[in-house]
């Protein structure tokens, strides 16, 4: 495939808009490429204009490689804000501006191209390459949760995903918690307070007691960190001079093996009880969002070969790190067996989710060959 043609690609699924949602759009299309290069795939319905798509090539004979991107990305904001229109991919300096470009179209539109050229060039795959495009990874991990599932994962014998890696592999990452707390109370004036529970006040006593557990949490992982926590969205009330009959509270914790998601469930159930048994107060807590830590094999083949393919292209040596975020990987590790797994793909994190996001060009069209050695090698593998 000529460089224009892979470039033009990753344009054309830059240019739809696929924000938390509309990703069958961007299937669709990489079901259309695929085919014309004889490699079959399948949608995976999720909801309606979103959809998953899973496609194979090689004999199955030997060891099964897994690929994954996700279609999704987040909102841009204030395109007025954005040097270039944030769905109209630009070319400029080297660099390809546009929503999605680095987190992470690049990644996957790098490895469907890898598939392809290897197909195109009859390549002999001792095994199976497995393309797993999810939806909703911003927003849940929606997709690999359906596809591990259905057991799409469950034949793999390792993973990479091609999040904005660069230049490094990902071999590790916390887990992820969001939560809803729903503080119930009754309307008064606010000259007369005591007729009245003031809804703010009862959800202020379940912050306070959340950060006392914080503070007392010692342990930390030596790869990962700390455990965190963070109140990040809040609302209650709706006029000034009276008392707020309901206030909310959303909170996002990334978690460690030494503090992991069960233990703080417990916890967290713990306090709203305690607290519920006081007077006038009614805490309601939901869990919207638990994602379990990753921890792979650093000395796995699949890192391995990752760190040698890229040495070999680049003329650059990279190292295996952890990361505070949260993949697809959260849910495909849940698949019937263990498997290794890497995060690795062009781009860098730090533009992610940003104004005039972008991929360096070379940066992008080295991780297709990246990937097509990697496959290669792991596959000659038994």
């Amino acid at each position: 495939m000529e460089q224009q043609e892979r470039l033009q690609i990753l344009k054309d699924i830059i240019n739809i808009d696929s924000t938390n949602g509309n990703e069958e759009a961007v299937a669709n299309y990489l079901g259309e490429l695929l085919s014309r290069h004889g490699i079959d795939s399948k949608k995976v319905q999720y909801a309606e204009k979103r959809a998953s798509l899973v496609s194979e090539i090689g004999d199955g004979g030997n060891r099964v490689l897994g690929l994954s991107g996700h279609m999704d990305v987040v909102d841009a904001g204030d395109p007025e804000k954005w040097t270039y229109p944030p769905f109209e991919a630009t070319e400029k300096d080297g660099k390809l501006y546009g929503r999605g470009s680095t987190d992470m179209k690049s990644g996957l539109a790098a490895m469907v191209i890898a598939m392809i050229e290897l197909k195109d060039e009859k390549k002999n795959l001792p095994g199976k390459v497995k393309l797993l495009a999810t939806v909703g990874e911003e927003v849940g991990e929606l997709g690999a949760e359906q596809l591990t599932s259905e057991g799409y994962a469950d034949d793999l014998d390792a993973l990479v995903i091609g999040e904005p890696s660069g230049p490094r592999i990902w071999y590790a990452h916390k887990g992820s918690m969001n939560y809803t707390v729903t503080s119930y109370g009754k309307n008064a004036h606010s000259s007369m307070p005591e007729f009245g529970v003031n809804a703010i006040d009862n959800l202020a006593l379940f912050y306070n007691e959340v950060e006392k557990f914080v503070a007392s949490v010692k342990e930390t992982n030596p790869l990962l960190g700390n455990f965190t926590h963070n109140a990040t969205v809040i609302s209650g009330g709706n006029q000034v001079n009276s008392i707020p009959e309901l206030a909310k509270m959303q909170g996002n914790i990334r978690t460690i093996p030494e503090v992991d998601n069960d233990e703080i469930k417990n916890v967290f159930a713990k306090i709203v009880d305690k607290l519920n048994a006081e007077k006038n107060v009614k805490l309601e807590l939901v869990w919207d969002y638990d994602k379990l830590p990753v921890f792979s094999d650093k000395d796995s083949d699949i890192a391995k070969i990752g760190q040698a393919a890229y040495e070999k292209q680049a003329g650059q040596k990279i190292d295996l790190v952890t990361s505070p975020g949260t993949t697809d990987a959260a849910e495909f590790i849940k698949a019937k067996k263990e498997f290794p797994v890497i995060i690795f793909g062009p781009g860098v994190i730090e533009t992610a989710h940003q104004i005039d996001e972008y991929v360096a060009i070379e940066n992008y069209t080295d991780m297709i060959e990246v990937y097509k050695e990697m496959i290669i090698q792991f596959l000659a593998e038994k």
